[in-house]
């Protein structure tokens, strides 16, 4: 698979997770679905990282994400 493509993907389910955690905080509610969602995307994107450190920067992230999207709306 392609490290791009694992990198959006945990970007975009730990960005999911976050309100959902903030969601069953705020109801007093065990946040399990949300806390394994977050897991996941953090990580994906830390085995990326470590997989090429040099080329997934914070400073790269934008660039990553925007390729990739244009590759599969293509």
């Amino acid at each position: 698979m392609d490290l791009d493509l694992v990198f959006v993907i945990g970007l975009i389910l730990a960005a999911f997770s976050i309100p959902a955690l903030v969601n069953a905080f705020s109801d007093r509610r065990w946040p399990r679905g949300s806390a394994v969602a977050l897991i996941i995307g953090l990580g994906a994107v830390i085995y990326v990282a470590r997989q090429e450190p040099e080329l997934y920067t914070l400073d790269r992230v934008d660039d990553v994400f925007v390729s990739v999207v244009a590759r599969y709306i293509n």
